[in-house]
């Protein structure tokens, strides 16, 4: 039987000696090489983490002492080590989710995968144990380099440091990279550690080195552009810039060197007070396939062959939305100089590498800082440029206060690109990029288009880079693009009318993607024998004259977007309906207000009834048992009066690009 397999709870670790420690390692790598390789998930970055994860299991007692992990996604050893080694449906529905998540262990304290928080939860968690009195209680937090470059772990380090009488270990597993390679000033740092002859002689003998480091060495907390350049230790003898905060440093410690680790971790949790474990690890370590990828190491991958780290699926012959975005970012910027990238640790991901590798000089990655990137956006905007700031749809959320105060109240000319909007699929709850068309849309002024295929993302995006004076916003989902879907005509500001029945019973408003579902739940409409209209706004906000028109001469208006239904478009088209005067009955159609679990896309719409089979017979219900009938068109003189929202100046700009 293998070691593995005889791991049930981490005190299972306490009767295994140091050479049985080394090859339960072996093991854990040997394991997720097979079994990632089957599912996809992050394979680079818990290769990374077998042996630290090994010694926070063999000296801490989880869950008494709780252990958080930044971001999440190198928490599968973690995993392992607490029982859970079914890893068949990896990211699959009613498998393990892809981080840590509360439902499966108690060991899982954090389920959010969004970088940088684990150290304010570390600071509230140590409190927390303090004023309770569960002195005897630790909290370890696991961050990466590459989140360290986000403001929130400068703020929880600055509190942390503020009381050093709790039992706080944060572990930095300093692999160089997040996604690709860490930028910024603590990338500097960092790199003149690992070359140092002092690190060289560690990388051969940590041991050794460790032990002439002896008590834990005094440091002083250092800061560089938000990074670890943070912290002085008597190893770097690099001058202090935050002599002010002192939190205990050890290190740097060969992170794939379980005795040095746990002999560090031992040391850390006796020290009493706050103390920082700088550990030097190998992202993809054990897996040749993971090291030689020069782009992120096997960071996240589909399944592979474990042999060779090749795709096993057949690429598709459809290009991906991110593709098609990276493709048109150059052919834009080619046409127009004053165009600029900015992205959030996220280059290669949100497509913009192929922007860079043309336009070094224009584009910016600011780590994992998305508050950051969209107020240096508004600043370049201001000094002439057109900022195209580059992001996952969850991320923004992060920066929404800077999209609201910094970039809509001075009407900067930023154009914000969100890939993975809408259901994302295997990462779960905080991936899903659910959120954005309800968050953003409250912004005045803020212009919001979902492209449905390859086609309109380049027209949208073209049009938004020509906005100076508010913010625009193009947003896609994940995954690959299918056949341009031709329209009809095109209103005069800009709506695509897809189909059009001669009988207008339901005008179906698709937004971006949905626009193929529509036309299907259209087509089942058609075989019950009702005509229906639908429509592609194009540019969902404001909300075009012409979906106010149309709804004036349907029975019934359905909005079906891939956004959280509450304050999503559909509410903003029922509002704008009533303030025109129009009585159109409205059904909103959306994501529910709900954490929605990780499964595959279309897995979750058939759960939340986004298929169009169901789709269709509820329409159907409705229409045969609505009484209301149609309203008179309304006429282009009472335009203004009737719909004061929209004024001239919000829609002038972009009925010019239609035109």
């Amino acid at each position: 039987m293998s070691l593995l397999g005889g791991i049930n709870d981490p005190r299972d670790l306490d009767a295994l000696s140091p050479a049985q420690l080394e090859t339960l390692a072996g093991e854990i790598r040997a394991f997720l090489i097979a079994e990632v390789s089957k599912t996809g998930g992050h394979l680079g970055p818990n290769l990374g983490v077998v042996e630290t994860t090994i010694a926070i299991h063999k000296v801490f007692d989880s869950p008494r002492d709780a252990i958080v992990f930044d971001t999440g996604h190198q928490s599968y050893v973690h995993k392992l080590l607490t029982g859970r080694q079914d890893f068949s449906g990896l990211r699959q529905k009613g498998g393990l989710a892809g981080y840590p998540q509360r439902s499966e262990s108690p060991h899982d304290v954090v389920e959010s995968s969004h970088a940088s928080s684990s150290l304010s939860w570390a600071d509230g968690i140590s409190r927390a144990f303090e004023m309770t009195g569960q002195n005897d209680r630790h909290v370890v937090a696991v961050v990466g380099d590459g989140a360290l470059t986000g403001g929130m772990t400068w703020e929880a380090l600055n509190n942390i440091s503020d009381d050093n009488s709790r039992n706080l270990v944060i572990i930095v597993n300093d692999n160089g990279r997040s996604y690709a390679p860490t930028i910024g000033g603590m990338a500097r740092y960092l790199n003149t550690v690992r070359t140092k002859k002092g690190y060289h002689d560690l990388h051969q003998s940590s041991r050794k080195l460790f032990d002439r480091l002896g008590a834990p060495a005094r440091a002083l907390y250092r800061g560089a552009r938000g990074g670890l350049h943070g912290f002085l230790s008597r190893v770097t003898n690099n001058s202090s810039l935050y002599a002010n905060l002192d939190i205990k440093y050890l290190g740097p410690v060969d992170g794939h060197d379980l005795g040095a680790m746990i002999e560090a971790l031992q040391q850390a949790k006796q020290y009493g007070a706050p103390v920082i474990v700088h550990a030097i690890t190998e992202k993809g370590r054990g897996y040749q396939p993971a090291l030689t990828d020069v782009a992120d190491q096997f960071h996240a991958v589909g399944q592979i062959d474990p042999e060779t780290g090749e795709p096993i699926s057949a690429p598709s012959g459809a290009p991906s939305w991110t593709g098609v975005f990276a493709d048109e970012m150059v052919r834009q910027a080619e046409q127009d100089e004053t165009i600029v990238g900015i992205t959030a640790a996220m280059l290669r991901p949100t497509g913009l590498h192929k922007f860079a590798e043309r336009f070094p000089t224009r584009v910016f990655d600011v780590g994992i800082a998305e508050q950051h990137a969209v107020t240096s956006a508004a600043g370049l905007a201001f000094g002439g440029l057109h900022p195209v700031v580059a992001l996952y749809a969850t991320f923004v959320n992060r920066a929404f206060d800077q999209v609201l105060m910094d970039v809509g109240l001075h009407q900067a000319g930023v154009t914000f690109v969100l890939d993975r909007a809408g259901v994302t699929g295997p990462d779960g709850a905080s991936h899903h990029g659910m959120w954005d068309l309800a968050i953003l849309q409250v912004v005045p002024r803020i212009r919001l288009s979902a492209p449905r295929d390859a086609e309109r993302l380049r027209e949208e995006l073209a049009e938004a880079v020509r906005v100076t004076d508010a913010p625009t916003v193009v947003r896609f989902p994940k995954g690959n693009v299918g056949p341009d879907i031709p329209a009809i005509r095109r209103t005069v500001d800009g709506v695509d009318v897809l189909r059009e029945d001669a009988q207008k019973d339901v005008l179906i408003v698709a937004v971006g993607p949905m626009a193929e579902l529509s036309l299907e739940v259209a087509e089942l409409l058609e075989a019950q024998g009702i005509g229906s209209t639908v429509v592609d706004p194009r540019w969902v906000v404001p909300v075009p004259w012409s979906i106010i028109e149309l709804s004036d001469a349907h029975r019934i208006v359905v909005t079906i977007e891939d956004g959280v239904r509450v304050g999503g478009i559909g509410t903003r088209i029922r509002q704008d309906l009533r303030e025109a005067g129009v009585d159109t009955a409205v059904t909103e159609l959306g994501l529910p207000d709900e954490f929605l679990e990780h499964a595959s896309r279309s897995e979750i719409l058939q759960r939340v009834g986004l298929t169009p089979e169901q789709i269709a017979e509820d329409l159907v219900a409705q229409v045969r048992g609505n009484k209301i009938p149609i309203a008179r068109p309304l006429s282009d003189a009472g335009h203004a009066a009737a719909y004061p929202s929209l004024k001239n100046s919000d829609t002038d700009t972009l009925h010019r690009l239609v035109r």
